[in-house]
């Protein structure tokens, strides 16, 4: 039994993992690199992903990075993902391919850089390189931040992040946010406790048959960003946290 509810333990795990934000010295502190290496083909570098959500967790990426390009470069979504991962190679930042994104070491920080094209006629959409397959995709990073952030299910969404690091399991940020906003679509927000279970449950029970699409272009399937057996681990996860028998087995 604990001393206090189910709903007071998942705040208080939800609390111990909000990170302290480096991520304004952080930015500050690389962006003359990467606006050095852009060039006059630069739009806009900015803060995106779990920090422009408000769904950092401790245990993940400290830091999204967008640099957005104009859409008269001259090089194609290749040549740039490969250009900016020579660059954090020369500036020794120990850089990762990811699929959109390539993960750098930065004073301590791991900080994801993705580099985008902005679509010819819009301001927003832009075209991303997917190193995973060599192809392209398009999306609006504007519409993802704001779907997450006004989706009024932040902690929920913390929590299954904690819960996804904790079980060592593959999981997409954008992928999990848009899941656990799909799982609780008509729940109240009031019974924080309950509602990861039913996330959880979702989980258990749809992820591998579930279609999530990115808000910014319906035909990107953000659920085809797992294989059936990465699925697969994540249902087989999220059933035996479900049947545990207290919370201090599901998060810690």
């Amino acid at each position: 039994m604990y001393p206090y509810s189910p709903d007071q333990y998942v705040a208080q795990v939800i609390q111990r993992y909000t990170p302290f934000s480096t991520a304004a010295l952080s930015f500050g502190q690389i962006t003359p690199f990467l606006t050095q290496w852009a060039g006059n083909q630069l739009s806009r570098i900015f803060i995106s992903g779990s920090n422009a959500k408000g769904t950092a967790v401790r245990g993940g990426t400290d830091l999204d990075i967008f640099i957005s390009l104009k859409s008269s470069i001259s090089q194609d979504l290749g040549e740039i993902y490969e250009s900016l991962y020579q660059l954090a190679l020369r500036q020794g930042w120990l850089p990762i391919k990811q699929n959109v994104a390539i993960g750098i070491q930065y004073l301590g920080s791991k900080i994801d850089l993705v580099p985008g094209r902005i679509q010819a006629g819009y301001q927003n959409y832009h075209s991303l390189y997917k190193n995973k397959t060599g192809t392209w995709t398009q999306t609006n990073v504007d519409l993802q931040i704001a779907t997450v952030k006004n989706s009024q299910r932040i902690n929920e969404i913390k929590a299954i992040k904690i819960w996804r690091n904790l079980h060592n399991l593959e999981f997409p940020s954008f992928y999990l946010e848009l899941v656990v906003i799909e799982a609780l679509k008509y729940r109240q927000t009031t019974t924080l406790s309950q509602n990861v279970l039913e996330a959880l449950r979702y989980i258990a029970e749809n992820i591998l048959i579930s279609r999530i699409v990115d808000p910014g272009k319906t035909s990107n399937v953000i659920s085809e960003d797992l294989t059936s057996a990465e699925k697969s681990a994540l249902s087989f996860a999220a059933a035996n946290s479900i049947r545990a028998a207290n919370w201090s087995q599901i998060i810690w």
